[in-house]
């Protein structure tokens, strides 16, 4: 018989404790690994954060800016003596998208098919649109207003 005194735990009542430590630790790790979708969303809100820099940078300097799109990256442009160079700017960088290669898709359809490039002008009313990003089944929108309000669309 125990003495009142020998206070512990068992062998089995640490077993216990461990075993479910470890499935809680599994169910952490499992949510925390992002998905294709979470990689989609998070590079749609970080287009649509850049979208408004954008427009912002266009009215400022009053000169077009545009983005220009691919399966593999995306860049910003603008307009400079009758042509289109990319802007150089910390935050308004080429950057590669976190998975690729992306279906990408454009209402209204680009003038040019295959050609994904939104232009920015100097006025603070642009043309709505809808451009969305694919990856297998996965795929998010990001929604421009026309009045400078983009919206991510799962």
């Amino acid at each position: 018989m125990r003495n009142a005194k020998q206070r512990g735990f068992t062998l089995l009542e640490l077993m216990v404790v461990m075993v479910i430590a470890g499935i809680i630790l599994g169910m952490i790790s499992v949510t925390a690994v992002p998905g294709k979708k979470q990689h989609l969303e998070r590079e749609a809100k970080r287009i649509s954060s850049l979208l408004e820099v954008a427009r912002d940078e266009a009215i400022l300097r009053n000169l077009p800016v545009a983005i220009e799109l691919d399966q593999f990256a995306y860049r910003f442009l603008i307009r400079s003596e009758q042509r289109w160079i990319p802007l150089k700017d910390d935050l308004l960088r080429e950057r590669q998208y976190d998975i690729s290669p992306l279906t990408l898709t454009l209402e209204p359809a680009p003038v040019q098919p295959g050609q994904f490039r939104i232009v920015f002008g100097r006025e603070p009313v642009d043309k709505p649109f809808v451009l969305t990003l694919q990856s297998d089944a996965e795929k998010i929108s990001i929604r421009a207003d026309g009045i400078g309000h983009f919206y991510v669309d799962q």
